[in-house]
């Protein structure tokens, strides 16, 4: 049965990939086949009375075994097999893991999102991501699997001797891919909640079981051939929905084509909507809602006597009332609820300020879905400002995603499995092709559900509100709230909050569809999640355990010590990371864009001069890569909410140029390419070997190589 996945003969020669892929085909065209039969037979079920919670528990189930049963099947202790899978995995299959590993919790789960919350701004994720993979053909992936190590540290320690350069790999490995992981994790735990009813929290476990039995078990191998069949199940379950939302709008079953149209129609009935006078009695409320916070600001003190007399009131002339049991628990509980302590109040007070100052505004604090940029060119001075800044912090963000994608760790270790160069450039390929069908997708998603609840939606009696918005309210309160504000009974777009990470996932209920799709596309946002996490935790441990481990502590380390090493640390950090994300630390997509500034600003300039600079030197890597990276953290660190608070920074936020923290990199990455050429050039060259080296693997069939 392993042998299906390769065994650890390490098999070679042109005939033997040919058999492998033909028998890789096989496998595939039968699970492929196999999940459409499992999609129609819980159709049928549910159509026979099967309980939606039932059918959820059979996809987490079925899927999460399907997994494990892979990584089983795929185990292994060759340390060839464990780190870079035997490097015998073809172009199109190492195209589609690569997908899989790059689909994570944030393009499955909060690309779409991000559209439908910023418009045309959210387009700047879709261009970051996508150029990324441009850089990774033309700069990185074929010369580093010329160079022949298993990490990127490996590479850093070979290229720039001694293990200096490689220790500082090590460590910018980790965080930056430790900062997706729990990005990773956090997705996990809201599918899996919605999945199966459990706890957030608990959920975030369930789901780390399928992530380490893969990973654990067989290393890269193992991750390999489950992020195939985790793609599979992705792509399926992003479309299905999106074709079905678009046949049921425009009868046309292709999304990507009537994104034109539709978002025309989303244009003309956002002007309705600023006009509608509910809306405008809805967004006036919010101003007033505003203003009392601030006034309460003025005399904290005052506001909390007045806050907890009224609670009071409201308590006793409940109870006086004889009103109903709930009534008057709930009133207890806002009681208890208010700040015990004027720093609580202030806290509590200002933040109520700053959440409904937010939503006093039109489209519920969401820009035109076809504005370019905020403010106007043509405008007066604030508004010039305003699009100055919003089109450079769009340009910074395209920047650092494109420069951060070509420098992931997880990402560039996969162009190691391939069998030879050739293949590693025709693997970066078809990564871009699998990509292509699900980024060419979301903005039609996102136009499409936001066509549905503008005109669905708004308008509906609270009382007549799809089952969908309470079941998400469920799971949790931050991602979607209705309240009915002006108290008419009827919804207005201003009176839902809505998160970015659930848009996709609620899309097949958004859509009236059956419940099975809804499981099958949190299916589908499951293995997303669990196929980067699997690569992630796997990139962290092999670069405690090779990298740190066997390359600097014990080089005499045998095989099989160093592959059981490395999995004792996989575990260890894959729960931490899970306590980690059980805290909410912050939202899915600013995780994953800290630590693509972190990864840019460290290993970009590193492996790009490394790769076509024979001049750069150990200590001009080193110096350039702790300069990069802690530009990036400290700007990160002092200007992003969440991170202040952390550490604790009470100083005004001072942006530079205006940029955004999860853009933190624009300012590393050309620190580093700086460092490392001016530090290189007063220092001695490297040896000649080392430099011989690098213009063979540029020029292999240069002579003097």
């Amino acid at each position: 049965m392993a042998g299906m996945f390769g065994t650890d003969s390490g098999a070679t020669g042109a005939a033997a990939n040919a058999a492998f892929k033909k028998q890789l085909n096989k496998v595939y065209g039968w699970y492929t086949g196999g999940f459409f039969v499992f999609i129609i037979v819980l159709a049928l079920l549910e159509q026979m009375g099967l309980p939606a919670n039932w059918i959820g528990l059979i996809f987490l189930l079925a899927t999460v075994a399907l997994y494990a049963g892979i990584g089983i099947m795929s185990r292994t202790t060759d340390a060839a097999e464990y780190y870079v899978a035997g490097r015998r995995v073809p172009a199109i299959y190492n195209g589609m893991a690569t997908g899989a590993d790059w689909m994570s919790a944030a393009s499955f789960i909060g690309m779409a999102g991000t559209l439908y919350l910023t418009g045309y701004g959210g387009l700047a994720f879709i261009m970051g991501w996508t150029g990324g993979y441009c850089l990774v053909a033309l700069f990185l992936a074929p010369y580093l699997r010329k160079f022949g190590q298993f990490t990127i540290p490996d590479f850093l320690g070979a290229r720039y001797g001694g293990n200096l350069a490689r220790l500082i790999g090590i460590l910018a490995a980790i965080l930056c891919s430790f900062t997706y992981v729990v990005a990773q994790i956090y997705g996990v735990g809201l599918i899996t909640s919605r999945l199966s009813g459990l706890a957030f929290e608990i959920g975030i476990f369930v789901g780390l079981g399928g992530i380490l039995v893969c990973s654990f078990l067989g290393g890269m191998r193992a991750v390999t051939w489950t992020q195939v069949a985790q793609y599979i199940i992705l792509i399926i379950a992003y479309m299905i929905p999106v074709v079905w939302l678009s046949v049921k709008q425009t009868g046309v079953p292709i999304p990507q084509v009537i994104y034109g149209s539709q978002l025309e129609k989303v244009t003309a009935k956002e002007k309705e909507l600023r006009a509608d006078p509910k809306e405008l009695e809805v967004i006036e409320i919010f101003k007033q809602r505003a203003a009392a916070a601030d006034a309460k600001l003025k005399d904290v003190p005052a506001a909390m006597a007045a806050d907890k007399a009224a609670a009071e009131q409201k308590l006793a002339d409940l109870k006086a009332q004889n009103a109903p049991l709930a009534e008057i628990q709930a009133a207890e509980k806002a009681l208890a609820a208010l700040p015990a302590t004027e720093a609580d109040a202030r806290k509590a007070y200002a933040a109520a300020k700053a959440a409904n100052a937010a939503r006093a505004v039109p489209l519920a604090g969401m820009p035109s879905h076809a504005q370019i940029y905020a403010g106007d060119p043509n405008g007066d001075e604030a508004a010039k400002k305003a699009f100055d800044t919003s089109r450079r912090n769009f340009l910074a963000l395209v920047f650092c995603l494109m420069v951060g994608t070509a420098a992931l760790p997880h990402i560039l270790m996969r162009y190691y499995t391939t069998p030879s160069v050739k293949e590693a450039r025709e693997s970066v390929f078809w990564s871009l092709f699998f990509i292509f069908l699900l980024y060419f997708t979301a903005p039609a998603l996102a136009v499409l559900v936001k066509y549905e609840v503008m005109t669905v939606l708004v308008g509906t009696p609270f009382d007549r509100l799809p089952e969908w918005i309470a079941a998400w309210n469920r799971v949790d309160p931050s991602l979607l709230t209705v309240q009915d504000v002006n108290g008419d009974g009827i919804f207005q777009l201003g009176e839902m909050r809505i998160g970015g990470d659930i848009i996709v996932l609620a899309t097949p209920a958004i859509a009236g569809l059956p419940y099975v799709i809804s499981g099958m596309v949190a299916a589908g946002g499951l293995a997303a999640a669990l196929s980067t996490a699997d690569g992630l935790l796997l990139t962290i441990a092999n670069a405690l355990s090779h990298d740190l481990y066997y390359k600097m502590i014990d080089p005499n380390a045998p095989t099989s010590r160093r592959v059981m090493i490395s999995k004792m640390l996989l575990l260890i950090v894959a729960i931490l990371a899970a306590m980690v994300a059980a805290q909410k630390p912050a939202d899915i997509l600013f995780l994953v864009s800290a630590a693509f500034s972190f990864a840019a600003a460290a290993f970009f300039p590193a492996l790009v001069l490394g790769i076509f600079w024979k001049r750069a030197s150990s200590m001009g890597a080193v110096l350039g890569m702790i300069a990069g990276l802690g530009i990036t953290f400290y700007y990160m660190v002092t200007t992003q909410p969440w991170l202040r608070s952390v550490f604790g920074v009470t100083s005004p936020v001072e942006l530079w140029w205006g940029i955004q923290p999860i853009s933190a990199g624009l300012f590393g990455v050309p620190v580093g390419f700086a460092v490392i050429i001016l530090v290189s050039l007063v220092t001695p060259a490297p040896k000649k070997e080392v430099q011989e080296l690098v213009e063979h693997v540029r020029y292999p069939n240069l002579k003097s190589a």
